[in-house]
């Protein structure tokens, strides 16, 4: 590959990641000039949540040319690359961790990313809407995955007695506005149903704010003073869930034949930092919320590096 070629490739990797990070950016200097504060950011995140996020997948799903997301080797890929990367980090963390009540964090903080924001945002940023309708059914199912192992994964180190939450985990899921929102996308599509034409441009009002604030709010929730306490248990858990998962989800896609920009989302989503809502998890079940909060900041951060460097391997060696 010459020169001028990788130079490309690069300038393509960059402005996926770069615009992403410099609202994430903005959201800690607006925090920190005290123009946001928060409960600004807890108010801005529900609306993310509900509707935006919802109607930005409602949107995507039910618009979606179904002939080209016809393929589902993509979602298969993506289901059992979590799973892969689950089970190693579960049978790695003994390595790693000497308390055994801090394993399940490790394993929550390698396997579970932030597809919702993130994970989405990258995608969006890279194919547009596209983009945003491949990853939809994959993330859906994904975050489901992502429920119930980490119910199980924290209940096993922290709670090992507790079963009740199982049903709760289960109640939770059916009731999750982005999984009800991008089935009913989907089956609106399916359908051939029409929708008007004034609904659909107020939901794509609000999936074209919903992204940028939540960037916004995530950089507003930072606590960049947890760089201060760089522990190699949480630097372990970045590595897995910035280098070791995006490597096992190519794999996995290579073997079940994913190709062409499929393979970019997948990537994309798999190389997503952790997700801000672990924190939230290990906090209320009494865990070690520092080592959480670590986990996030850490990968969060690096990710622009990791994110842009395997977008640049990926075109480099023609896998997409």
């Amino acid at each position: 590959m010459s020169i001028d070629i990788a130079l490309e490739t690069f300038r393509f990797a960059f402005s996926v990641t770069a615009p992403i990070f410099l609202m994430i950016v903005l959201g800690v200097f607006l925090k920190r000039r005290a123009i946001i504060n928060e409960g600004f950011v807890q108010t801005a995140s529900r609306l993310v949540f509900n509707p935006g996020l919802p109607a930005l997948l409602f949107v995507s799903c039910a618009t979606a040319d179904l002939e080209q997301l016809a393929d589902t080797r993509l979602t298969v890929a993506m289901l059992v690359s979590t799973l892969m990367v689950f089970i190693c980090s579960s049978l790695a963390a003994p390595w790693h961790i000497k308390n055994p009540q801090e394993r399940g964090v490790f394993v929550q903080g390698a396997f579970r990313g932030n597809l919702v924001i993130l994970g989405l945002a990258f995608c969006a940023n890279a194919f547009g809407e596209k983009g945003v309708a491949l990853a939809s059914l994959p993330v859906a199912l994904t975050v489901i995955i992502y429920n119930v192992l980490s119910v199980y994964t924290l209940n096993a180190s922290l709670n090992p007695d507790a079963a009740g939450s199982w049903w709760k985990t289960c109640k939770d899921v059916l009731r999750n506005p982005l999984i009800v929102a991008t089935m009913a996308g989907f089956a609106v599509n399916i359908s051939g149903m029409p929708l008007p034409v004034f609904l659909l441009d107020t939901a794509r009002y609000l999936g074209n704010m919903v992204l940028p604030l939540a960037l916004i709010c995530i950089g507003g929730a930072l606590d960049l003073r947890q760089m201060r306490r760089l522990d190699g248990q949480a630097l372990m858990a970045s590595f897995w869930k910035l280098v070791l998962t995006p490597l096992i989800a190519i794999a996995t896609a290579m073997a079940v034949g994913v190709k062409g920009d499929a393979m970019t989302v997948l990537f994309l989503l798999a190389a997503s930092p952790t997700a801000t809502v672990s924190f939230v998890m290990v906090q209320a079940m009494g865990g070690n919320a520092r080592m959480a909060a670590n986990i996030i900041v850490q990968t969060t951060l690096f990710s622009l590096l990791t994110v842009t460097l395997g977008l640049w391997l990926i075109q480099w060696f023609h896998l997409a």
